[in-house]
């Protein structure tokens, strides 16, 4: 029987789906971007100045025109996340989002292929997340939702 590589078992099949942003990516987009807001934050990643917890549920609240941030975990809560994202750039919010590159997805050509006001920025080789010991095994892009002016 051929199995896959132990590396790809561990990241497809763990339980954890919130990583730090690499704290040399997040400077890089908070010196072009100066954010105020992360609605995916934890007590070990306070970056920004006003932040939702998980417990906080930053899919709840108002980002309040705010430049935001956001790191979402990757499982099945994503999709809710991306939209969360849209949504909030339609109010008023410039939005810039670390996610997995699933190009193949409904919701990746509905929020942000076919999105005039997104700029997509892949992010070129592995990232690897604080606090992990070894590269994400996908690709990842950056996702700049801007703010629509009504």
């Amino acid at each position: 029987m051929i199995s896959e590589p132990k590396q790809l078992n561990l990241w497809f099949q763990s339980k954890k789906h919130d990583w730090n942003t690499p704290k040399y990516l997040f400077k890089q987009l908070d010196n072009e971007f100066h954010f105020e807001l992360d609605p995916c934050s934890d007590n070990n990643n306070l970056n920004t100045r006003y932040y939702f917890t998980e417990k906080d549920n930053g899919l709840v609240q108002d980002w309040k025109k705010l430049r935001t941030f956001v790191n979402p975990p990757y499982g099945r809560e994503l999709i809710k996340w991306v939209k969360k994202s849209y949504e909030e750039s339609k109010k008023g919010s410039l939005v810039v989002m670390l996610i997995p590159a699933r190009t193949n997805t409904n919701w990746f050509h509905d929020y942000i292929l076919n999105n005039k006001n997104a700029e997509t920025r892949f992010v070129r080789g592995r990232l690897c997340f604080e606090g992990a010991t070894e590269k994400m095994p996908f690709p990842f892009v950056i996702v700049v939702l801007k703010e629509t002016k009504k």
